[in-house]
């Protein structure tokens, strides 16, 4: 089962990186799947380049500095998100624009 505190940590990094970089919106989801359950944090602000996106889970990588912050959370949630077993995607969203955060944990760790 995911502890409490990791997914406080996991979501808060999430939420966290949404609000820093969006414009104006955040939108969070949660949705049951056959094999877990899908988390996903989007925002309407600039996104990560693809070619970005490895950068951007390393612990302490920064692509941009022009907001405070130490690149610290996204590499946090990759960390959860691996020893629980899940799979962690970065890409563009579709209806806001910006970064797309989709995390989908095993049902084996969901109570």
């Amino acid at each position: 089962m995911v502890d409490p505190q990791d997914l406080a940590e996991l979501l808060g990094n999430l939420a966290e990186n949404a609000a820093k970089w969006a414009t104006s919106r955040v939108a969070v989801t949660s949705a049951a799947a056959p094999d877990g359950v899908v988390l996903g944090v989007e925002d309407d602000g600039p996104g990560i380049a693809d070619g970005d996106v490895a950068a951007a889970l390393i612990r302490g990588g920064r692509l941009d500095e022009s907001r405070p912050g130490t690149g610290l959370g996204l590499a946090i949630v990759s960390d959860l998100v691996e020893a629980y077993g899940g799979t962690l995607t970065l890409g563009r969203s579709a209806g806001l624009g910006g970064l797309q955060v989709s995390v989908r944990l095993p049902a084996r760790h969901i109570a």
